[in-house]
């Protein structure tokens, strides 16, 4: 009953929250226009709707904070400012794209200072299980925080370059939250500050879920595509790190970037150009539904999160790769038959 409620107030509240900030970013011109070449919405949509999402999720955090439910080792006080204070870092930066449309240099110092800040408080990787066995490798300092950098970093921009269909992100991290909720309980407490912490980010994101639906009524922006993932990111790391959990929910995605950014790379193109290359724009084109595309997202990474929690360390790294050559197969036949003119 406690899970039911903690998740109803964030979700409530996102509902709340953005039909006040679609009506805000109207007033003061946040919003994106269509534009023929790589985007799909035939309408001007404000902006912003990240904010929704990380309103509701903060007031959740500060209310569960006050009653004493979110008293406990892994998620110290300080971790709790610091994730709230790195939120709003990353709103910040992200209405500033979304009003000034920033360099990706000035973009990226946004998230960068969100991740240092997370990093100072403690959150880092420390610890992974051993893949090819039982135990756990364990990293020096240094070593962790720079994989803790990297992860927090990737993820991040995995949902932020990923955010190009209605409801897309916002229904990946629900799944993924309320996938590391379901691993939360397998090594803490049924009521522990990790499982209402990822309760609150799913109900957040569900919230502003409704009117991100395809035709969405809002998108949410630079500030909350980032901040969906950095979120995953970091409660990957307090739930357990249990990053290969969550990889497993981002895989398909997570590998599609990467395959988009290394075409970039090898064209000598810039890395966060738009060029409709990704494997939802792929899918679109190939006659598959706008809604379709984002239930086969859907689909996919409920099945792997759910698969993760019955997998052991190293299956889960077999699954990672299954998904890689699940996402390239993909990418390769939709990039052929669009080639050849099929679709």
């Amino acid at each position: 009953m406690a899970a039911v409620t903690v998740f109803l107030l964030s979700f409530g509240l996102a509902v709340i929250f953005t039909p006040i900030i679609s009506k805000i970013a109207k007033v003061f011109g946040i919003v994106d226009n269509p534009d023929k070449d790589r985007k799909i919405h035939g309408q001007v949509t404000p902006l912003l709707g990240g904010l929704a999402p990380y309103l509701s999720f903060s007031v959740g955090v500060l209310v569960l904070w006050k009653l004493g439910f979110l008293g406990e080792a892994a998620i110290s006080n300080s971790i709790i400012l610091a994730l709230l204070l790195a939120g709003l870092l990353v709103m910040v930066g992200g209405w500033l794209d979304d009003r000034y449309n920033l360099s990706p240099l000035k973009q990226l110092l946004w998230p960068i200072a969100a991740i240092v800040l997370v990093m100072v408080f403690g959150v880092r990787i420390e610890i992974i299980s051993n893949p090819l066995g039982e135990g756990w490798i364990t990293f020096s300092s240094l070593i962790g925080l720079a994989i803790t950098f990297v992860w927090l970093l990737g993820v991040s921009y995995t949902t932020s370059l990923l955010d190009g269909l209605d409801g897309l992100v916002a229904g990946l991290t629900v799944i993924g939250a309320l996938v590391i909720y379901l691993v939360s309980l397998s090594w803490d407490v049924p009521a522990s500050g990790t499982s209402y912490l990822a309760l609150l980010l799913a109900g957040a994101a569900a919230g502003v879920l409704i009117f991100n639906w395809h035709p969405a009524k809002i998108f949410l922006g630079e500030g909350g595509s980032l901040w969906c993932g950095f979120m995953l990111g970091v409660l990957a790391i307090i739930s357990g790190s249990k990053v290969a959990t969550a990889l497993l929910v981002l895989g398909v995605p997570a590998f599609d970037v990467f395959l988009v950014i290394l075409q970039r790379l090898i064209k000598k193109q810039k890395i966060f150009s738009g060029d409709g290359k990704h494997l939802h724009f792929l899918m679109l084109r190939s006659g598959l539904s706008h809604r379709g595309a984002v239930l086969t997202f859907y689909l996919i990474a409920a099945g792997f999160g759910l698969a993760s929690l019955y997998l052991s360390s190293f299956g889960k790294v077999v699954g990672l790769i299954l998904l890689a050559i699940l996402t390239t197969g993909l990418v390769i036949n939709f990039a052929v038959k669009e080639s050849r003119g099929i679709i």
